[in-house]
């Protein structure tokens, strides 16, 4: 017997109820649940799993095993398993440990008379607003296969270009490191030999250059206190970057970016797009998909132009002519939802502005390496040779007035 902690809804008061029940699965713990007239929201083994869920924590759960879970059960359903079966067997063949115990906890719920989008729904940080929206359309429209394999292909093309950008952003990081690399070696061991040489001279020192001594004593002698404040600089950085003002510049600028800018910019019309394509084509209402969308974009400014259009369909205005006004749109996804306005397929259209973007966005990467390597050597060069002047122009200054000849 193991040990579950379980939230359910008493089915005679509507109380929301959280304790512990001991049974052999989570599909016996919710037939007992039943018994007791409790309707089962959540079953997790007690333990670690259970400790997390508690203090709202939830191990992470790849894309990679969602999708690959998606596209599992949209097989079993479309060979004809009722859904708990195909539920079952789809977690039968989950290798994640956190992910198998969620679907454990799904069956149950579902077997104790819950939809599946429901049940989903309990778990939003596996299973986001568009999965669950998309599911409970799949099954009012009795077309769950369809949606599930619809979901996962979506899920997938998302996956595939925010893990492409972020690859074309480890040649820039790495860069970043030698840097970083670079002056701190620097530091710690060419200025303090520099240093004791003007000191011998008795000379006065340029601005840069005694700042640049500074650091590198600073550096020897208290590196222990920058060790210490590495975690509260990092701590107090991420608070300072998460409020909402901070947040909206950076959304901002992300749009403005010389390189990068261009390129997040058409993941966001891909994203966009792909999303509204999925909702539409499973029969939500425009601006239900409109709103589910909205939240799907995680930059602000587009959120705004999004939350403006709303406004407008709802007052009788074309998706198309809700767009255009914005910049931050680029504007073929305007033309493109026009043409699909006119002809009656707007879902298809969506299909296709995303797949463009999805290319644009594929092309723009592979370039981004060859274009930011000239920038990122020009940066480097930069830094090293305003240290290496610092250093070294006293040096061409005492050799000039014969200090140094004169010193020896």
């Amino acid at each position: 017997m193991i040990d579950y902690v379980y939230k359910a809804k008493n089915t005679s008061t509507g109380e929301i109820v959280t304790a512990n029940v001991k049974a052999e699965s989570p599909q016996a713990a919710a037939k007992v649940l039943m018994g007791q007239e409790l309707f089962p929201l959540d079953i997790t083994p007690q333990g670690e799993a259970s400790l997390l869920a508690r203090l709202g924590i939830k191990r992470g759960v790849s894309a990679k095993d969602r999708i690959l879970f998606t596209r599992q059960l949209s097989t079993l359903i479309n060979a004809g398993l009722p859904l708990a079966k195909a539920l079952r067997t789809a977690e039968e063949q989950i290798s994640h440990k956190a992910l198998q115990e969620i679907i454990g906890a799904i069956v149950a719920s579902v077997e104790g008379g819950s939809s599946l989008a429901d049940a989903f729904g309990q778990y939003p940080k596996v299973f986001n607003e568009i999965y669950v929206a998309l599911v409970a359309a799949g099954e009012t429209s009795g077309s769950l296969d369809k949606t599930l394999l619809r979901l996962a292909d979506q899920q997938e093309k998302d996956a595939a270009i925010v893990a492409k950008i972020r690859s074309a952003m480890i040649y820039p990081a790495i860069v970043l490191v030698i840097i970083m690399g670079v002056i701190g070696l620097m530091l710690v061991t060419v200025v303090p030999q520099v240093a004791d040489l003007y000191a011998s001279l008795h000379k006065s020192l340029p601005l840069a250059t005694q700042i640049l001594i500074g650091l590198s004593n600073f550096m020897k002698n208290f590196w222990w206190l920058i060790l210490i404040a590495i975690p509260f600089i990092i701590y107090f950085v991420r608070k300072f970057l998460a409020t909402e003002n901070i947040q909206l510049r950076i959304d901002i600028l992300k749009l403005r970016l010389p390189i990068m800018g261009v390129i997040l910019r058409k993941m966001y019309m891909a994203r966009f797009a792909r999303t509204m394509s999925s909702l539409l084509a499973s029969g939500i209402p425009m601006l239900q998909s409109m709103e589910t969308t909205r939240r799907a974009i995680t930059n602000r400014p587009l959120q705004a132009d999004i939350t403006a259009a709303i406004s407008k369909v709802r007052g009788g205005i074309n998706l198309s002519e809700a767009l255009e006004p914005s910049h931050n749109f680029l504007p073929l996804v305007p033309q493109m939802i026009s043409i699909g306005e006119e002809s009656g397929e707007i879902d298809s259209m969506m299909q296709r502005v995303a797949v463009y973007f999805e290319n644009e966005v594929d092309e723009a990467v592979k370039n981004l390496s060859t274009t930011l390597e000239p920038v990122m050597m020009v940066v480097l060069g930069g830094i090293v040779s305003l240290i290496l002047l610092a250093v070294l122009y006293p040096i061409y200054g005492l050799v000039g007035s014969g200090s140094i000849g004169s010193g020896g």
